[in-house]
Protein backbone atom coordinates (compact mmCIF):
# COMPACT_ATOMS: atom_id res chain seq x y z
CA UNK A 1 0.00 0.00 0.00
CA UNK A 2 1.13 3.78 -0.67
CA UNK A 3 1.49 5.77 2.44
CA UNK A 4 -1.39 8.35 2.78
CA UNK A 5 -3.50 6.74 0.26
CA UNK A 6 -5.48 4.54 3.02
CA UNK A 7 -8.60 7.02 2.36
CA UNK A 8 -9.29 6.52 -1.26
CA UNK A 9 -12.40 5.39 -2.71
CA UNK A 10 -12.38 4.37 -6.61
CA UNK A 11 -14.19 2.30 -8.79
CA UNK A 12 -12.91 1.81 -12.03
CA UNK A 13 -15.04 0.37 -14.71
CA UNK A 14 -13.34 -0.70 -17.94
CA UNK A 15 -16.60 0.23 -19.76
CA UNK A 16 -19.74 2.28 -19.59
CA UNK A 17 -21.90 0.04 -22.10
CA UNK A 18 -21.64 -3.58 -22.45
CA UNK A 19 -22.96 -5.19 -25.16
CA UNK A 20 -26.71 -5.81 -25.29
CA UNK A 21 -27.67 -3.13 -22.38
CA UNK A 22 -27.63 0.94 -22.15
CA UNK A 23 -25.04 3.37 -21.02
CA UNK A 24 -24.08 2.33 -17.53
CA UNK A 25 -26.83 -0.31 -17.21
CA UNK A 26 -24.04 -3.01 -16.24
CA UNK A 27 -22.26 -1.52 -13.40
CA UNK A 28 -25.60 0.70 -11.74
CA UNK A 29 -26.00 -1.88 -8.89
CA UNK A 30 -22.29 -1.24 -8.06
CA UNK A 31 -22.06 2.38 -8.57
CA UNK A 32 -25.61 2.91 -6.43
CA UNK A 33 -23.46 0.57 -3.74
CA UNK A 34 -20.19 2.51 -4.34
CA UNK A 35 -21.74 5.92 -3.76
CA UNK A 36 -24.11 5.42 -0.86
CA UNK A 37 -25.26 8.09 0.80
CA UNK A 38 -23.62 10.57 -1.71
CA UNK A 39 -26.01 11.96 -3.71
CA UNK A 40 -24.45 14.22 -5.64
CA UNK A 41 -21.35 13.89 -8.47
CA UNK A 42 -18.98 16.01 -10.59
CA UNK A 43 -18.70 14.96 -13.75
CA UNK A 44 -16.04 15.77 -16.05
CA UNK A 45 -16.65 15.24 -19.63
CA UNK A 46 -13.18 16.01 -21.17
CA UNK A 47 -12.97 12.81 -22.65
CA UNK A 48 -15.58 13.84 -25.59
CA UNK A 49 -16.78 10.52 -27.31
CA UNK A 50 -16.48 11.01 -31.19
CA UNK A 51 -18.73 13.23 -32.59
CA UNK A 52 -19.96 14.80 -28.47
CA UNK A 53 -19.78 17.89 -27.29
CA UNK A 54 -19.33 18.81 -23.90
CA UNK A 55 -22.63 19.93 -23.61
CA UNK A 56 -23.96 16.55 -25.08
CA UNK A 57 -21.88 14.60 -23.24
CA UNK A 58 -23.21 16.30 -20.01
CA UNK A 59 -26.67 15.76 -20.69
CA UNK A 60 -26.16 12.09 -21.20
CA UNK A 61 -24.56 11.49 -18.01
CA UNK A 62 -26.76 13.82 -15.90
CA UNK A 63 -30.06 11.85 -17.35
CA UNK A 64 -28.64 8.74 -16.31
CA UNK A 65 -27.46 9.37 -13.04
CA UNK A 66 -30.24 11.28 -12.56
CA UNK A 67 -32.10 7.79 -13.21
CA UNK A 68 -29.94 6.40 -10.01
CA UNK A 69 -31.49 9.29 -7.84
CA UNK A 70 -28.21 11.11 -8.09
CA UNK A 71 -27.64 14.72 -9.02
CA UNK A 72 -24.93 15.01 -11.46
CA UNK A 73 -23.05 18.28 -12.14
CA UNK A 74 -20.63 18.89 -15.49
CA UNK A 75 -17.30 20.42 -14.14
CA UNK A 76 -17.48 22.94 -17.91
CA UNK A 77 -20.97 24.53 -16.57
CA UNK A 78 -19.87 24.92 -13.22
CA UNK A 79 -19.79 28.93 -11.95
CA UNK A 80 -16.63 28.65 -9.52
CA UNK A 81 -13.27 27.88 -11.10
CA UNK A 82 -12.35 23.91 -12.03
CA UNK A 83 -10.07 23.83 -8.99
CA UNK A 84 -12.93 25.32 -6.79
CA UNK A 85 -15.10 22.41 -8.10
CA UNK A 86 -13.25 19.89 -7.54
CA UNK A 87 -12.51 20.86 -3.64
CA UNK A 88 -15.90 20.98 -3.11
CA UNK A 89 -17.17 17.71 -4.82
CA UNK A 90 -18.67 15.18 -2.50
CA UNK A 91 -17.89 11.92 -5.57
CA UNK A 92 -16.65 12.76 -9.33
CA UNK A 93 -17.13 11.05 -12.50
CA UNK A 94 -14.90 10.98 -15.47
CA UNK A 95 -16.48 9.32 -18.27
CA UNK A 96 -14.56 7.13 -21.42
CA UNK A 97 -13.85 8.67 -24.76
CA UNK A 98 -10.02 9.26 -25.97
CA UNK A 99 -7.41 9.07 -22.87
CA UNK A 100 -5.19 11.38 -24.90
CA UNK A 101 -7.74 14.07 -24.53
CA UNK A 102 -8.97 13.87 -21.59
CA UNK A 103 -5.04 13.80 -20.13
CA UNK A 104 -4.75 16.67 -22.25
CA UNK A 105 -7.46 18.66 -20.78
CA UNK A 106 -6.78 17.87 -17.21
CA UNK A 107 -3.57 18.94 -17.33
CA UNK A 108 -4.69 22.24 -18.99
CA UNK A 109 -7.09 22.82 -16.84
CA UNK A 110 -5.06 22.44 -13.80
CA UNK A 111 -6.63 20.13 -11.58
CA UNK A 112 -4.71 16.12 -12.41
CA UNK A 113 -3.03 16.97 -8.84
CA UNK A 114 -5.90 18.04 -7.10
CA UNK A 115 -8.38 15.26 -8.14
CA UNK A 116 -5.35 13.18 -7.01
CA UNK A 117 -5.23 14.88 -3.38
CA UNK A 118 -9.63 14.77 -2.94
CA UNK A 119 -9.06 10.92 -3.72
CA UNK A 120 -6.12 10.66 -1.29
CA UNK A 121 -8.58 12.47 1.31
CA UNK A 122 -11.49 10.02 0.38
CA UNK A 123 -13.66 11.44 -2.01
CA UNK A 124 -15.21 8.34 -3.60
CA UNK A 125 -14.14 8.55 -7.59
CA UNK A 126 -15.87 6.41 -10.55
CA UNK A 127 -14.08 6.37 -13.23
CA UNK A 128 -15.14 4.02 -16.87
CA UNK A 129 -13.15 3.65 -19.55
CA UNK A 130 -10.40 6.41 -20.61
CA UNK A 131 -11.70 7.81 -16.94
CA UNK A 132 -10.42 4.36 -15.57
CA UNK A 133 -7.10 4.96 -17.39
CA UNK A 134 -6.23 8.17 -15.82
CA UNK A 135 -6.46 6.79 -12.44
CA UNK A 136 -3.25 4.52 -12.64
CA UNK A 137 0.34 5.81 -13.19
CA UNK A 138 0.32 6.92 -16.86
CA UNK A 139 -1.78 6.47 -19.44
CA UNK A 140 0.87 4.15 -21.44
CA UNK A 141 -1.09 1.51 -22.33
CA UNK A 142 -3.92 3.13 -23.72
CA UNK A 143 -5.85 1.59 -26.83
CA UNK A 144 -6.50 4.94 -28.09
CA UNK A 145 -4.58 7.28 -30.19
CA UNK A 146 -3.03 10.50 -30.12
CA UNK A 147 -4.83 13.03 -31.33
CA UNK A 148 -4.27 15.49 -28.53
CA UNK A 149 -0.51 15.95 -26.94
CA UNK A 150 -0.28 15.97 -23.00
CA UNK A 151 2.42 17.28 -21.49
CA UNK A 152 3.52 14.47 -20.13
CA UNK A 153 2.01 10.72 -19.98
CA UNK A 154 1.80 10.77 -16.22
CA UNK A 155 -1.80 10.39 -15.00
CA UNK A 156 -3.27 10.69 -11.41
CA UNK A 157 -1.25 7.68 -9.69
CA UNK A 158 -4.45 7.34 -7.57
CA UNK A 159 -3.17 3.39 -7.75
CA UNK A 160 0.34 2.11 -8.32
CA UNK A 161 -0.22 0.11 -11.40
CA UNK A 162 -1.95 0.88 -15.33
CA UNK A 163 -4.95 -0.04 -16.24
CA UNK A 164 -5.76 -1.28 -19.41
CA UNK A 165 -9.56 -1.34 -20.50
CA UNK A 166 -11.67 -3.10 -23.19
CA UNK A 167 -8.64 -5.51 -22.91
CA UNK A 168 -9.09 -8.02 -25.38
CA UNK A 169 -7.64 -11.70 -25.96
CA UNK A 170 -5.95 -13.21 -28.65
CA UNK A 171 -8.06 -14.56 -31.67
CA UNK A 172 -7.06 -18.36 -32.08
CA UNK A 173 -7.09 -18.63 -36.02
CA UNK A 174 -7.55 -15.02 -36.61
CA UNK A 175 -6.38 -13.85 -39.87
CA UNK A 176 -5.50 -10.38 -38.72
CA UNK A 177 -1.23 -9.52 -38.83
CA UNK A 178 -1.55 -7.20 -36.34
CA UNK A 179 -0.30 -7.20 -32.89
CA UNK A 180 -2.99 -8.30 -30.10
CA UNK A 181 -3.46 -6.21 -27.31
CA UNK A 182 -1.68 -8.94 -25.26
CA UNK A 183 1.85 -8.02 -27.92
CA UNK A 184 1.09 -4.44 -27.32
CA UNK A 185 1.48 -4.59 -23.06
CA UNK A 186 4.16 -7.24 -23.33
CA UNK A 187 5.91 -4.34 -25.81
CA UNK A 188 5.21 -2.16 -22.88
CA UNK A 189 7.43 -4.34 -20.24
CA UNK A 190 9.99 -4.19 -22.86
CA UNK A 191 10.85 -0.87 -21.38
CA UNK A 192 8.68 -0.72 -17.84
CA UNK A 193 8.03 -2.66 -14.91
CA UNK A 194 4.92 -1.37 -13.78
CA UNK A 195 2.19 -3.86 -13.48
CA UNK A 196 -0.41 -4.31 -16.03
CA UNK A 197 -4.16 -4.89 -15.42
CA UNK A 198 -5.95 -5.62 -18.26
CA UNK A 199 -9.73 -5.43 -17.57
CA UNK A 200 -12.21 -7.63 -19.96
CA UNK A 201 -15.69 -5.39 -20.73
CA UNK A 202 -17.87 -6.09 -18.04
CA UNK A 203 -14.92 -6.08 -15.00
CA UNK A 204 -14.27 -3.21 -12.79
CA UNK A 205 -12.25 -2.47 -9.73
CA UNK A 206 -13.43 -1.16 -6.33
CA UNK A 207 -11.37 0.31 -3.98
CA UNK A 208 -11.78 0.99 -0.48
CA UNK A 209 -8.61 2.19 1.43
CA UNK A 210 -5.87 -0.31 1.66
CA UNK A 211 -8.10 -3.33 -0.20
CA UNK A 212 -9.15 -3.97 -3.88
CA UNK A 213 -11.31 -6.28 -5.54
CA UNK A 214 -11.55 -7.41 -8.88
CA UNK A 215 -15.71 -6.84 -9.60
CA UNK A 216 -18.35 -7.09 -12.24
CA UNK A 217 -18.76 -10.23 -14.47
CA UNK A 218 -16.04 -11.00 -16.42
CA UNK A 219 -12.36 -11.89 -16.07
CA UNK A 220 -9.33 -9.43 -15.66
CA UNK A 221 -5.67 -10.57 -16.26
CA UNK A 222 -2.39 -9.34 -14.51
CA UNK A 223 0.71 -8.42 -16.68
CA UNK A 224 3.88 -8.63 -14.75
CA UNK A 225 7.11 -7.84 -16.45
CA UNK A 226 9.15 -11.11 -17.36
CA UNK A 227 6.42 -13.33 -15.83
CA UNK A 228 3.07 -15.19 -17.63
CA UNK A 229 0.13 -13.33 -17.45
CA UNK A 230 -2.11 -14.17 -14.34
CA UNK A 231 -6.01 -14.79 -14.53
CA UNK A 232 -8.43 -13.39 -11.40
CA UNK A 233 -12.08 -14.27 -11.74
CA UNK A 234 -14.77 -11.75 -10.21
CA UNK A 235 -14.57 -11.51 -6.47
CA UNK A 236 -10.49 -12.16 -6.40
CA UNK A 237 -8.51 -10.01 -3.70
CA UNK A 238 -5.76 -7.52 -5.98
CA UNK A 239 -4.85 -5.78 -2.72
CA UNK A 240 -1.14 -7.22 -3.05
CA UNK A 241 -1.26 -4.37 -6.04
CA UNK A 242 -2.14 -1.25 -3.87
Amino acid sequence: MDEGKDNRRLLLISNSTLHGSGYLDHCEPMIRDFMGKNKRILFVPYARPSGMTHDDYAKKAYERFDKMGIRLDSIHQCDSTSYRAVRNAEAIFIGGGNTFVLLNSLQKSGIVGDIAERIREGMPYIGTSAGANVAGKTIMTTNDMPIAYPESFDAMGAVPFIINPHYIDPVPDSKHMGESRETRIREYHVFNSDPVVALREGAMLRVEGDKMELAGTTNARLFMQDQEAIEYAPGSDLSFLL
